[in-house]
């Protein structure tokens, strides 16, 4: 199965193709960035497909990070996903950023605890919890730094994404100290591609995966514009 694997939750643009029968990923590029994700991603796309030596129409499935994140880098990512998927007459399915940081560890099948946190700003994170394993122990959720910070009581963690370092930070004297802190800007494309290929597609939707509302808000004395007055 070949997959093209998209992500644009966070800073970074990237995109992969894995082909699963040969294991490997035929060709990848990420890009740090924190804003221009809708000019960068196409192009970039088609600079992995020409690696890859593969026309659209014999992909397989695309698979696209669905949050939590950025909300314009999200829509972004899963635009262009649902739209190639339409084209290609092909499947496109959701990878959460929180499961994609996991992945990596998870694949080890340690003894530890891993913790996804992705900073939500204003002293909270996005974060899950699952087992070395990759069971869940704590569902994703947005919550206070102050609540993530108790799932020390699962043991000492692996600790996973941009606001690993902040946890560590704040990590309990008392309670066993992380085993490893990785604090990477975005997960590994490469894994989102792996974990495209074990989505199921009814169970998987490319759908934003958000956990919060926006941050902005329309002011409350702005005026009401109908839809005959705009359109006039």
């Amino acid at each position: 199965m070949l997959i093209l694997a998209i992500d644009t939750a966070l800073d970074h643009c990237a995109a992969a193709i894995l082909d699963t029968d040969a294991a490997a990923i035929r060709a990848q590029e990420s890009l740090p960035m924190k804003r221009g994700h809708a000019e960068a991603l196409m192009p970039l796309i088609a600079r992995v497909m020409k690696a890859a030596d593969l026309p659209f129409t014999t992909l397989d499935r695309i698979a696209v990070t669905t949050g939590p994140g950025s909300f314009t880098g999200l829509r972004v990512g899963l635009s262009a996903a649902r739209g190639l998927a339409l084209a290609a007459k092909k499947p496109a399915v959701g990878v959460t950023t929180l499961s994609a940081y996991a992945a990596p560890v998870v694949s080890e099948d340690g003894p530890h605890p891993v913790i996804s946190a992705i900073d939500a700003r204003h002293d909270h994170v996005y974060f899950q919890v699952v087992s070395g394993a990759g069971d869940e122990l704590a569902s994703p959720q947005v919550a206070p730094m102050a609540t993530a910070i108790e799932a020390a009581h699962f043991g000492a963690p692996h600790l996973v994404g941009n606001a690993a370092t902040l946890l560590a930070e704040r990590w309990p004297a008392d309670a066993a100290p992380p085993v490893a802190v990785n604090p990477q800007a975005a997960p590994d494309i490469a894994w989102v591609a792996w974990l495209g290929a074990a989505a199921d597609p009814k169970l998987s939707p490319a759908r934003p995966f958000y956990l919060k509302a926006p941050d902005v808000k329309v002011p409350a004395n702005m005026p009401h514009v109908s839809p005959q007055t705009a359109a006039s």
